[in-house]
């Protein structure tokens, strides 16, 4: 069900158009090559390279997305034309050099960084609907990312103040597999893939002591269980909120080197 509502476009209507807007691309290409000898220093193949470096400027103003003065209207206009162009940008890449390898060293890093950078933007698409959809599926706790290290920190004052008078059992199973786990946030990449899987994993010794816990301490890990699993929760926001956070890092840095080297790349075709 998730997997559906991941892949299916928010836009149709923009996706349709990206899809027909690649097709006249591809066909463009297509009947110049046929036509010519297909060079990226000439032609339509410099007419390609002009129309991905427009592109590729287009989306370095992204943040300004958020200016009053944005020509596109609403800030979902914006990240719809950011996704969209950028890929049909790096067809451009393509088309402008003739699907081919390039043969220098500037080709090849332009080449690397333009895949890189749009891959990166297409698996923080994934990642912005996956996320969101995965939190709201699998759990019952919400929480900001500032403030869960503070909210994990008061869950060890609640398990501290529950666990004090415990039986030996319940008290060293508190001590040995539950307290050092509870007293930080733990990230896992395990999350991202299934929240309730990970709980589930996690809750396991617990079914286990249940089996050798006197029963007049069956109510007090019951409620410890309670208190851990709202840690594991926090667990699983804490890990899927950072890792929306970081993966700018894998995309904002090569996206201004290759807009660097783009324009090293411009001097020289026209200095030369």
């Amino acid at each position: 069900m998730r997997f559906s509502q991941v892949l299916r476009p928010k836009e149709p209507g923009n996706a349709r158009a990206a899809g027909a807007a690649s097709a006249v691309l591809v066909v463009a290409f297509v009947a110049g090559a046929a036509a010519w000898p297909w060079s990226p220093k000439r032609g339509l193949g410099l007419a390609f390279g002009f129309l991905a470096t427009a592109l590729f400027i287009f989306e370095m103003l992204y943040p300004f997305r958020r200016s009053k003065a944005r020509p596109l209207g609403t800030a979902k206009s914006w990240a719809q034309a950011h996704v969209y162009l950028g890929t049909l940008a790096l067809l451009a890449v393509l088309i402008h050099g003739g699907f081919r390898l390039p043969r220098g060293g500037l080709g090849w890093a332009l080449l690397l960084l333009s895949l890189w950078t749009t891959a990166s933007g297409l698996i923080g698409v994934w990642l912005q609907k996956w996320i969101p959809a995965a939190l709201a599926e699998g759990l019952h706790v919400e929480a900001l990312y500032e403030r869960i290290p503070a909210l994990v920190g008061q869950l060890v004052a609640e398990a501290d103040t529950l666990m004090a008078g415990a039986d030996e059992v319940a008290e060293r199973f508190y001590r040995t597999e539950v307290r050092p786990s509870l007293g930080r946030p733990n990230p896992s990449w395990g999350f991202l893939l299934d929240v309730r899987a990970s709980r589930d994993r996690a809750l396991e010794p617990f079914r286990r002591m249940a089996e050798f816990v006197d029963p007049a301490e069956k109510g007090r890990i019951d409620d410890l269980m309670s208190i851990y699993t709202e840690k594991i929760e926090l667990d699983a926001h804490y890990s899927l909120q950072g890792i929306l956070r970081r993966w700018l890092v894998l995309h904002v840095p090569t996206a201004g080197l290759l807009m660097g080297l783009l324009a090293v790349h411009v001097f020289a075709w026209a200095w030369y």
